[in-house]
């Protein structure tokens, strides 16, 4: 599926439903034949990791992402 562009009107009346529904993710995927809005998870990488922390070595991030992963696993399962 290709995304869609639609104008900054049109998006912002969205979030604005959304959020009165307590849904306040950057990123949803919504479908209209089952009516549920799902949040799509945000991928980051080592280095964004790295880059809100700050001073973590590449190793604990690298321990904090497969914590990260294992913990979505967790919850998806």
């Amino acid at each position: 599926m290709l995304p869609q562009k639609i104008d900054r009107q049109t998006a912002n009346a969205i979030k604005s439903l959304l959020q009165k529904h307590n849904i306040n993710f950057a990123r949803v995927l919504i479908d209209l034949d089952k009516q549920t809005v799902v949040a799509q998870e945000e991928d980051y990488s080592v280095d964004d990791l790295l880059e809100a922390a700050g001073s973590l070595s590449p190793e604990r991030g690298m321990e904090i992402l497969e914590e990260v992963n294992q913990a979505r696993g967790e919850w998806n399962s």
